[in-house]
């Protein structure tokens, strides 16, 4: 499936995107061009009126922030003199900050477990409140009640005030999903702005140059066998390739296994250290990734680092990299299943070690790799 976006008849590609046809538009038209909200640099237009944010809610994991990078940077070009506020889980706030898209990160998560919460009052009184989170209704409502001046929103039958919506498509891969609301509400929105620049940090020992191993997933449906990625794990090794094995807090377990049964030591486990960003730095100063459906798979394409990523019960046309990058390598049998299943699912189970071995056989080498990482000052190489 090409990632690339068609627009809509309605769609507008104008820098300046025209309004959407609704009793909104002379107001939408307003933020947009932020002539009438926004001039005198202080934060207040010149009436001495409080500039009206942009609130964007997406509480959800690591891979569900960066599908949503390039609707965020069509968010900031639509309304560069207006706060941009992101509700999030605090950890991603670092990495959030790297699209150059945020002004802050509002913590927001846990809405899956209390969908009727209310949003923090930072998220309230906004010019526009955007829905990057899902399809709704519980989403909508939470934002609805932060009485915003516009909701940006897929429609849902519950909520009145997203009728004239654009409509939900299941089979829509998640990068296209939410910039073809934008653009289906005026605001141009180019998918293929997945990139990110980190800051510069500290790398564990042995980081820069490795085959970096992430075993685990956010369901046991997505995780391919530990023995498996051990296997994987020996053949690099035997190829005199540095090799790291990476996991989140709870995640512990399963690195060291991975590690144990590959006969690695202890050093080469690195569990969370540092957050988000320290990831992040690894990936990039990584020669190559294995993963599965995670974070980590969306963190190699924003970095450009090339990887072999086994999808399982979701097919990668839904969440896999964009295909015009090649480096980035989606391995799928071709079925679909129950990703909140408490089983691995049989599609990715199908997936052999030779399979992966021989996708990093042929994995193209990056364009972005044709620049060394620069490394930070004082860290180890």
């Amino acid at each position: 499936m090409a990632i690339r976006f068609t627009p809509s008849p309605n769609a507008n590609s104008d820098p300046n995107p025209s309004p959407p046809a609704s009793s909104d538009a002379s107001f939408f038209s307003s933020l947009a061009d932020g002539s009438t909200l926004y001039s005198n640099g202080n934060g207040r237009g010149d009436n001495g009126a409080k500039t009206p944010a942009v609130v964007v809610l997406r509480a959800l994991g690591l891979g569900d922030l960066l599908t949503v990078v390039p609707a965020l940077r069509a968010l900031a070009d639509a309304f560069p003199r207006h706060p941009r506020l992101l509700a999030a889980p605090p950890a991603l706030a670092p990495l959030a900050r790297c699209t150059g898209a945020v002004d802050e990160v509002i913590p927001t998560s846990g809405l899956d477990k209390r969908p009727h919460r209310r949003l923090h009052g930072r998220l309230h009184g906004a010019g526009i409140a955007v829905n990057l989170h899902d399809r709704g209704p519980e989403s909508h409502q939470l934002l609805l009640a932060t009485e915003p001046r516009r909701l940006v929103a897929f429609a849902h039958p519950v909520v009145p005030a997203s009728s004239e919506g654009p409509r939900w498509r299941a089979d829509e891969h998640e990068v296209l999903r939410w910039c073809r609301l934008l653009e289906e509400n005026g605001i141009a929105a180019d998918p293929s702005r997945l990139d990110l620049e980190l800051p510069p940090g500290p790398l564990p020992y042995g980081a820069r140059g490795a085959t970096l191993i992430h075993p685990g997933a956010s369901s046991p449906a997505r995780c391919w066998p530990p023995q498996r990625f051990a296997a994987v794990a020996r053949a690099e090794i035997d190829l005199g390739r540095e090799v790291m094995i990476t996991g989140g807090p709870s995640e512990v377990e399963l690195a060291h296994e991975v590690a144990r049964l590959a006969g690695l030591p202890e050093a080469a486990v690195w569990i969370g250290n540092g957050g988000v960003l320290a990831l992040a730095r690894m990936v990039q100063a990584a020669d190559r990734v294995i993963c599965g459906d995670t974070g980590v798979a969306h963190l190699a394409t924003a970095l450009g680092t090339p990887s072999v990523v086994l999808f399982g019960p979701v097919s990668p046309a839904l969440w896999g990299p964009p295909p015009d990058r090649p480096w980035n390598k989606p391995l799928w049998a071709g079925t679909s299943g129950d990703p909140s299943s408490q089983l691995p699912d049989p599609g990715l189970l199908s997936l052999s070690v030779d399979d992966v071995l021989e996708a990093l056989d042929t994995l193209p080498t990056s364009p972005y790799r044709l620049v060394q990482v620069p490394a930070a000052s004082g860290a180890p190489r």
